[in-house]
């Protein structure tokens, strides 16, 4: 059974699939005219002044709609997935990951565009959104079995990937760092869990608010000294990123070298891994969004494929080439843990550690969220308090299980969520390019009235 998932795994996660989510961003950056570049400055305003809630239509704030799905971005991508990818691709693969999130902001623009244009209140007060509801509200009937397909691959994704392989990896950290039992570890979780989850998407965008900024920051300030110390390193690992995007990486120390598919590939799949762009989760949350204007609410969120990657991936990237530590022959959070401790020993790999325990546990409050919507979808808002009971215990139970299986399930399901987001983003495309064109004018005079 392993063997036959295995297969289907490598094949959704194949070529096809990166050819077509960077197919598909690259698509809209042409067909928006580039709008997610041009309008870039006035997204990052918009974000600043949406701290507060200015509309009764939604729940959250748009920051805070940006925080939670900022959350379920920043996690174990960023400091594992980045280190796999430079571990297998070499030093180029970070180049193809901002390619792949240059393009990737246009399909996350998109995909919120239309999550928040199609959007519905559900009786209890819900403002629930996403691909199964823009399916369903701008395709029509004929094509609910798509959006549902969708829902159900993002139910079990959402146990699997978001709650129990999170809860793993925040048990395996906290033992092999700081010596912490995983019961001891998982006793802690089901409680912080509980006290967050239980509050609904109120509460867990508001935790996000204030967490995931200063988890961001701490991260990326421990990461500018480690870049800072090796300073004269930096112009040539900038040469190397680009040179090895085009060009076998030959082999060195412990890398055994890597051709240049092999680049494009991992520098693509971990760069999707990380920001989700395509996928059709951060839909989900900022359909939430107290707004007015779809346009405001896709040009906040398309911000977080740009922080995710171009900024915090580059920044664990960069940590491990300048310190050497890519050479060393290890890989995952021990590549980047080891280029941490190298530059300060003692601390490095403790701070690590709690970066990616915080990492993971907000990726796994804010993946409640996406569950949630789809478990919605389906039985409506009797489906809450179930499925945020079972989500809460499925944390724990990822502390205290082996999930090879799991992990195997949830991270084929991830991707088959993309399939049908990104056919109906395509089949609405013509719809998004109107949206953009008739309110940008407005978009831009509000922009303009804000400074």
């Amino acid at each position: 059974m392993m063997e036959w998932l295995t297969s289907i795994n490598n094949f959704v996660w194949g070529p096809c699939m990166l050819v077509l989510l960077f197919g598909t961003g690259l698509y809209l950056t042409v067909g928006l005219r580039f709008f997610t570049f041009r309008n870039f400055g006035r997204g990052l305003r918009h974000a600043w002044a949406g701290r507060f809630i200015r509309s009764d239509k939604g729940e959250i704030s748009p920051f805070n709609a940006l925080m939670t799905a900022l959350a379920a971005d920043i996690g174990t991508g960023n400091i594992v997935g980045v280190a796999t990818a430079i571990f297998i691709g070499g030093p180029g693969a970070l180049f193809w990951m901002w390619m792949t999130a240059l393009v990737g902001m246009a399909t996350k623009f998109c995909e919120i565009l239309l999550a928040v244009h199609f959007r519905e209140k559900t009786p209890a007060g819900n403002w629930v959104g996403g691909a199964m509801f823009f399916i369903k509200n701008g395709l029509g009937p004929r094509w609910m079995w798509l959006g549902s397909a969708f829902a159900l691959f993002g139910i079990v994704a959402c146990i699997g990937t978001g709650a129990m392989v999170q809860g793993n990896a925040i048990g395996g950290v906290l033992e092999a760092s700081f010596s912490v039992p995983p019961f001891a570890t998982a006793g802690v979780i089901l409680v912080l869990s509980a006290a967050v989850l239980l509050g609904g998407v109120k509460r867990i965008a508001a935790v996000a608010g204030k967490v995931v900024p200063l988890m961001a920051v701490l991260y990326v300030f421990m990461a500018i000294i480690v870049i800072v110390m090796n300073i004269d390193q930096v112009p040539a690992v900038f040469g190397m990123v680009i040179r090895d995007a085009f060009s076998p990486a030959a082999a060195t120390g412990g890398f055994a070298g890597a051709t240049i598919m092999m680049a494009i590939r991992m520098g693509m799949a971990r760069g999707i891994f990380s920001n989700e762009a395509g996928l059709g989760t951060a839909p989900m949350a900022h359909a939430a969004a107290a707004t007015n204007s779809p346009l405001t609410q896709a040009s906040i969120g398309m911000l977080d494929t740009f922080i995710d990657t171009i900024v915090v991936c580059s920044m664990t990237a960069f940590a491990i080439l300048v310190t050497g530590e890519w050479t060393s022959g290890v890989q995952g959070a021990a590549l980047t843990t080891g280029a941490f401790e190298h530059a300060l020993p003692g601390f490095g790999a403790m701070m690590v550690g709690i970066c990616l325990s915080l990492f993971a546990f907000t990726t796994a409050t804010s993946w409640c969220v996406y569950g949630e919507r789809c478990a919605i979808y389906f039985f409506g808002d009797k489906a809450q308090w179930p499925f945020r009971i079972v989500y809460c215990l499925a944390i724990p139970t990822g502390i205290l299980t082996q999930l090879d299986l799991v992990w195997l399930i949830a991270d084929t399901c991830n991707a088959l969520m993309a399939i049908p987001n990104l056919i109906a983003i395509l089949m609405l495309s013509p719809v998004i390019f109107k949206l953009v064109k008739e309110h940008e004018a407005s978009f831009r005079a509000e922009c303009d009235k804000d400074e």
